[in-house]
Protein backbone atom coordinates (compact mmCIF):
# COMPACT_ATOMS: atom_id res chain seq x y z
CA UNK A 1 0.00 0.00 0.00
CA UNK A 2 1.35 3.19 -0.85
CA UNK A 3 0.81 6.02 1.80
CA UNK A 4 -0.04 9.39 0.36
CA UNK A 5 -0.51 12.89 2.26
CA UNK A 6 -1.97 15.11 0.14
CA UNK A 7 -1.40 19.00 0.05
CA UNK A 8 -4.55 21.15 -0.56
CA UNK A 9 -7.04 18.34 0.41
CA UNK A 10 -9.97 20.61 1.16
CA UNK A 11 -9.77 22.12 -2.40
CA UNK A 12 -11.51 21.72 -5.19
CA UNK A 13 -9.44 19.35 -6.76
CA UNK A 14 -8.31 17.66 -3.28
CA UNK A 15 -11.96 16.46 -2.62
CA UNK A 16 -12.13 15.24 -5.93
CA UNK A 17 -8.61 12.96 -5.30
CA UNK A 18 -9.79 11.93 -2.08
CA UNK A 19 -13.02 10.26 -3.41
CA UNK A 20 -11.08 8.96 -6.73
CA UNK A 21 -8.64 7.40 -3.92
CA UNK A 22 -11.19 4.78 -3.48
CA UNK A 23 -10.81 3.27 -6.85
CA UNK A 24 -6.81 2.42 -6.31
CA UNK A 25 -6.56 -1.02 -4.17
CA UNK A 26 -2.89 0.02 -3.87
CA UNK A 27 -3.24 3.79 -2.67
CA UNK A 28 -4.29 5.37 1.07
CA UNK A 29 -4.25 8.85 1.96
CA UNK A 30 -3.59 9.04 5.54
CA UNK A 31 -2.92 12.70 6.36
CA UNK A 32 -3.69 16.04 4.61
CA UNK A 33 -2.21 19.28 4.97
CA UNK A 34 -4.78 22.36 4.27
CA UNK A 35 -5.46 25.92 6.06
CA UNK A 36 -9.35 25.01 5.99
CA UNK A 37 -10.53 21.85 7.69
CA UNK A 38 -12.82 19.82 5.95
CA UNK A 39 -14.58 15.81 6.53
CA UNK A 40 -12.30 13.62 5.67
CA UNK A 41 -11.67 9.91 6.76
CA UNK A 42 -7.85 11.11 7.59
CA UNK A 43 -6.41 14.15 10.16
CA UNK A 44 -5.61 17.20 8.29
CA UNK A 45 -2.91 19.66 9.17
CA UNK A 46 -2.45 23.16 9.23
CA UNK A 47 1.25 23.29 7.29
CA UNK A 48 3.82 21.04 6.69
CA UNK A 49 5.62 21.88 9.71
CA UNK A 50 2.62 20.12 11.64
CA UNK A 51 3.35 17.17 9.94
CA UNK A 52 4.29 14.14 12.37
CA UNK A 53 3.57 10.95 10.39
CA UNK A 54 5.30 8.63 8.02
CA UNK A 55 4.43 8.76 4.30
CA UNK A 56 5.41 7.29 1.25
CA UNK A 57 4.58 9.59 -1.35
CA UNK A 58 3.74 13.75 -0.63
CA UNK A 59 0.90 14.96 -3.46
CA UNK A 60 0.44 18.93 -3.74
CA UNK A 61 -2.70 19.83 -5.57
CA UNK A 62 -2.74 23.66 -4.40
CA UNK A 63 -1.16 26.86 -5.49
CA UNK A 64 2.17 27.49 -6.20
CA UNK A 65 3.33 29.42 -3.08
CA UNK A 66 3.34 26.44 -1.49
CA UNK A 67 6.30 25.02 -3.45
CA UNK A 68 9.08 25.79 -0.66
CA UNK A 69 7.45 24.38 2.20
CA UNK A 70 6.93 21.64 0.13
CA UNK A 71 10.51 21.12 -0.98
CA UNK A 72 11.73 21.56 2.80
CA UNK A 73 9.30 18.43 3.87
CA UNK A 74 10.63 16.37 0.97
CA UNK A 75 14.41 17.47 2.04
CA UNK A 76 13.94 15.87 5.39
CA UNK A 77 11.92 12.58 4.49
CA UNK A 78 13.28 11.92 1.50
CA UNK A 79 10.09 10.86 -0.31
CA UNK A 80 8.56 11.21 -3.89
CA UNK A 81 6.95 14.49 -4.23
CA UNK A 82 4.21 14.83 -6.71
CA UNK A 83 4.03 18.46 -7.68
CA UNK A 84 0.24 19.35 -9.85
CA UNK A 85 -0.17 22.58 -9.09
CA UNK A 86 0.31 25.40 -11.59
CA UNK A 87 1.74 29.08 -11.57
CA UNK A 88 4.76 28.75 -10.46
CA UNK A 89 7.95 31.72 -11.41
CA UNK A 90 11.14 30.98 -13.74
CA UNK A 91 11.93 30.98 -10.16
CA UNK A 92 9.98 28.11 -8.90
CA UNK A 93 11.04 26.12 -12.02
CA UNK A 94 14.25 26.86 -11.70
CA UNK A 95 14.23 25.34 -7.60
CA UNK A 96 12.46 22.33 -8.85
CA UNK A 97 15.08 21.70 -11.32
CA UNK A 98 17.41 22.23 -8.64
CA UNK A 99 16.50 20.30 -6.24
CA UNK A 100 15.65 17.35 -8.84
CA UNK A 101 19.01 16.47 -8.72
CA UNK A 102 19.23 15.26 -5.30
CA UNK A 103 15.04 14.37 -4.70
CA UNK A 104 12.85 12.63 -6.22
CA UNK A 105 10.34 14.88 -7.69
CA UNK A 106 7.45 14.91 -10.13
CA UNK A 107 5.99 17.63 -11.70
CA UNK A 108 3.27 18.41 -15.07
CA UNK A 109 1.70 20.95 -15.73
CA UNK A 110 -1.43 19.14 -16.75
CA UNK A 111 -2.09 15.73 -15.33
CA UNK A 112 -4.20 14.47 -17.97
CA UNK A 113 -3.35 11.30 -20.08
CA UNK A 114 -5.30 12.99 -23.50
CA UNK A 115 -3.31 16.43 -22.87
CA UNK A 116 -0.39 14.63 -22.75
CA UNK A 117 -0.50 12.42 -25.60
CA UNK A 118 -1.34 15.98 -27.27
CA UNK A 119 1.81 17.48 -26.34
CA UNK A 120 3.70 14.14 -27.44
CA UNK A 121 1.90 14.96 -30.94
CA UNK A 122 2.83 18.10 -31.13
CA UNK A 123 6.51 17.27 -31.13
CA UNK A 124 5.88 15.53 -34.79
CA UNK A 125 3.82 17.72 -36.28
CA UNK A 126 5.16 20.83 -35.27
CA UNK A 127 8.29 20.31 -37.45
CA UNK A 128 6.45 19.12 -40.06
CA UNK A 129 3.51 22.45 -40.32
CA UNK A 130 5.59 25.23 -38.88
CA UNK A 131 6.36 27.60 -42.11
CA UNK A 132 3.13 27.07 -44.04
CA UNK A 133 0.98 27.17 -41.01
CA UNK A 134 -0.14 29.79 -38.32
CA UNK A 135 0.42 28.59 -34.75
CA UNK A 136 -2.35 29.76 -32.07
CA UNK A 137 -3.71 28.09 -28.86
CA UNK A 138 -6.71 28.97 -27.27
CA UNK A 139 -7.54 28.05 -23.66
CA UNK A 140 -10.77 28.59 -21.47
CA UNK A 141 -10.89 27.75 -17.89
CA UNK A 142 -13.63 28.83 -14.96
CA UNK A 143 -13.89 32.35 -13.61
CA UNK A 144 -11.94 31.39 -10.62
CA UNK A 145 -8.70 30.38 -11.70
CA UNK A 146 -5.97 32.19 -10.65
CA UNK A 147 -2.90 31.84 -13.54
CA UNK A 148 -3.49 32.56 -16.98
CA UNK A 149 -2.34 31.66 -19.15
CA UNK A 150 -2.79 28.17 -18.14
CA UNK A 151 -0.06 26.04 -16.96
CA UNK A 152 -1.35 23.34 -19.68
CA UNK A 153 -1.42 26.35 -22.69
CA UNK A 154 2.65 27.15 -21.47
CA UNK A 155 3.67 23.22 -21.28
CA UNK A 156 2.16 23.10 -25.14
CA UNK A 157 3.52 26.45 -26.57
CA UNK A 158 6.47 25.11 -24.66
CA UNK A 159 6.51 21.87 -26.29
CA UNK A 160 5.84 23.59 -29.60
CA UNK A 161 8.63 26.20 -29.45
CA UNK A 162 11.30 23.73 -28.77
CA UNK A 163 10.37 21.76 -31.70
CA UNK A 164 10.81 24.41 -33.96
CA UNK A 165 14.20 25.10 -34.89
CA UNK A 166 13.52 28.75 -36.11
CA UNK A 167 13.44 31.51 -33.19
CA UNK A 168 10.10 32.14 -32.35
CA UNK A 169 7.89 34.88 -29.83
CA UNK A 170 5.12 33.94 -27.79
CA UNK A 171 2.42 36.64 -28.33
CA UNK A 172 0.17 36.89 -25.34
CA UNK A 173 -3.63 37.91 -26.60
CA UNK A 174 -3.76 40.51 -29.40
CA UNK A 175 -4.48 44.17 -29.72
CA UNK A 176 -3.40 46.93 -31.88
CA UNK A 177 -3.33 47.61 -35.74
CA UNK A 178 -0.26 45.26 -36.89
CA UNK A 179 -0.25 42.29 -38.95
CA UNK A 180 0.72 39.00 -37.56
CA UNK A 181 4.30 38.10 -38.13
CA UNK A 182 5.32 34.29 -39.38
CA UNK A 183 7.24 33.97 -36.22
CA UNK A 184 4.30 33.94 -33.39
CA UNK A 185 2.54 31.96 -31.45
CA UNK A 186 -0.46 32.90 -29.99
CA UNK A 187 -1.87 31.89 -26.38
CA UNK A 188 -5.09 33.25 -25.75
CA UNK A 189 -6.55 33.02 -22.27
CA UNK A 190 -10.95 32.54 -21.62
CA UNK A 191 -12.12 32.77 -17.74
CA UNK A 192 -15.83 32.18 -17.16
CA UNK A 193 -18.16 29.94 -16.12
CA UNK A 194 -17.39 26.43 -14.56
CA UNK A 195 -15.50 25.73 -17.23
CA UNK A 196 -13.21 23.23 -16.75
CA UNK A 197 -10.56 23.34 -19.01
CA UNK A 198 -10.16 23.21 -22.32
CA UNK A 199 -7.03 23.83 -25.00
CA UNK A 200 -7.22 24.18 -28.68
CA UNK A 201 -4.17 24.06 -30.51
CA UNK A 202 -4.63 25.32 -34.11
CA UNK A 203 -2.53 25.35 -37.46
CA UNK A 204 -3.61 27.47 -39.57
CA UNK A 205 -2.78 27.28 -43.50
CA UNK A 206 -3.97 29.08 -46.42
CA UNK A 207 -6.66 26.78 -47.74
CA UNK A 208 -6.78 24.16 -44.30
CA UNK A 209 -6.99 24.47 -40.64
CA UNK A 210 -6.05 21.98 -38.52
CA UNK A 211 -7.03 21.63 -34.83
CA UNK A 212 -5.76 19.56 -32.05
CA UNK A 213 -8.28 19.79 -28.97
CA UNK A 214 -9.00 18.60 -25.60
CA UNK A 215 -12.16 18.90 -23.05
CA UNK A 216 -11.87 18.00 -19.62
CA UNK A 217 -15.36 16.98 -18.91
CA UNK A 218 -14.90 16.85 -15.28
CA UNK A 219 -12.17 17.49 -12.63
CA UNK A 220 -11.57 13.67 -12.12
CA UNK A 221 -9.85 13.26 -15.19
CA UNK A 222 -7.37 15.26 -13.23
CA UNK A 223 -7.27 13.33 -9.89
CA UNK A 224 -7.21 10.08 -11.50
CA UNK A 225 -3.24 11.41 -13.88
CA UNK A 226 -2.13 12.54 -10.15
CA UNK A 227 -3.27 9.16 -8.20
CA UNK A 228 -1.40 7.13 -11.36
CA UNK A 229 1.50 9.69 -10.79
CA UNK A 230 1.72 8.94 -6.62
CA UNK A 231 1.58 5.04 -7.90
CA UNK A 232 4.73 5.51 -10.53
CA UNK A 233 6.05 7.51 -7.43
CA UNK A 234 5.90 5.34 -4.71
CA UNK A 235 7.98 3.17 -6.57
CA UNK A 236 11.10 6.08 -7.19
CA UNK A 237 13.45 6.70 -4.68
CA UNK A 238 16.22 7.95 -6.97
CA UNK A 239 16.67 11.66 -7.68
CA UNK A 240 15.09 13.01 -10.67
CA UNK A 241 12.08 15.46 -12.24
CA UNK A 242 9.86 12.65 -13.63
CA UNK A 243 6.80 13.68 -15.70
CA UNK A 244 3.32 12.10 -17.31
CA UNK A 245 5.90 10.93 -19.83
CA UNK A 246 7.39 8.89 -17.41
CA UNK A 247 4.12 7.59 -15.55
CA UNK A 248 2.32 6.74 -19.11
CA UNK A 249 5.45 5.26 -21.02
CA UNK A 250 5.97 8.11 -23.72
CA UNK A 251 9.65 8.35 -25.51
CA UNK A 252 10.70 11.50 -26.95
Amino acid sequence: MIRIVLNGCSGKMGKVITECTTKFKNLEIIGGIDNFSSETSYPIYKNTEELNIDYDVLLDFSRADALQGLISLTEKTKKPLVICSTGFSDEDLALIDEKSKTLPLFRSANMSLGVNLINSLLRKVTPLLYGNYDIEIIEKHHNQKVDSPSGTAVLLADTIKESIIEETTFVYGRSGSSKRKENEIGIHAIRGGSIVGDHDVIFAGSGEVIELSHKAISREVFAIGALKACEYMGTISDPGLYNMDDVIGITK
